[in-house]
């Protein structure tokens, strides 16, 4: 039987690290970020609503989205912010479900739904539990900033839009501890990938 876990975690949490793991240890990852970016391509659904609404400012000289300019709109306008997530998130799902049902007809023993915002879309209910990778708040910052180049304001910005990693530490079922080193990390990861195969279990 395929089971269906969702993986969430904050902004530069470390998330896409440890879902590669997983990946390479047999799951299949359905990755929400990356559906959002093949819709934002050119004659993408999410690309033509961006420039629909914001127009030709967001674009940049070769036709595809300016992904910074985006960002310092939404970021610094709530109003903005909840549009997009509105606009963007049931074309985001639609994609997510129909692949999800296309996997889970190839018996395939752990199907993980890769999404940043996993518990503010909703999205929770479509696995049986969710897996929180998990790190402090100035942690994140400092990997935040040394990871894009943002300032503080910028940073926080984009960390405070989410919900806050205590609450999703909340909500989770399983978490995984990504203060320390990268091994402990992956080897928190190796013991839910047993548990969630019965792997090496008679």
């Amino acid at each position: 039987m395929t089971r269906v876990i969702g993986l969430t975690g904050g902004i530069a949490s470390g998330k896409s690290t440890i879902s590669e793991h997983l990946r390479k240890k047999g799951a299949v990852v359905l990755d929400a970020d990356a559906m959002a970016g093949e819709l934002s391509q050119p004659g993408g659904s999410i690309y033509d609503a961006y420039v629909a609404h914001f127009g030709s400012a967001i674009l940049l000289s070769d036709g595809t989205l300016n992904r910074r300019r985006i960002g310092q709109i939404v970021f610094s306008c709530s109003e903005e912010k909840i549009w997009m997530d509105k606009t963007t998130h049931p074309l985001i799902q639609a994609e997510l479900q129909a692949r999800l049902l296309e996997k889970k007809q190839q018996s395939v023993p752990v199907i993980l739904l890769d999404v940043p915002l996993l518990f503010e879309a909703g999205w929770d209910k479509m696995a049986e539990g969710a897996c929180l990778v998990y790190i402090d708040e100035p942690v994140q910052l400092a990997r935040l900033m040394a990871r894009n180049g943002y300032d503080r304001p910028e940073a926080l910005a984009r960390i405070h839009a989410q919900m806050s990693l205590d609450e999703k530490k909340r909500r989770a079922k399983w978490i995984i501890d990504n203060n320390g080193s990268l091994p402990e990390a992956l080897a928190q990861a190796d013991q839910l990938w047993k548990e969630w195969t019965h792997e090496g279990l008679s």
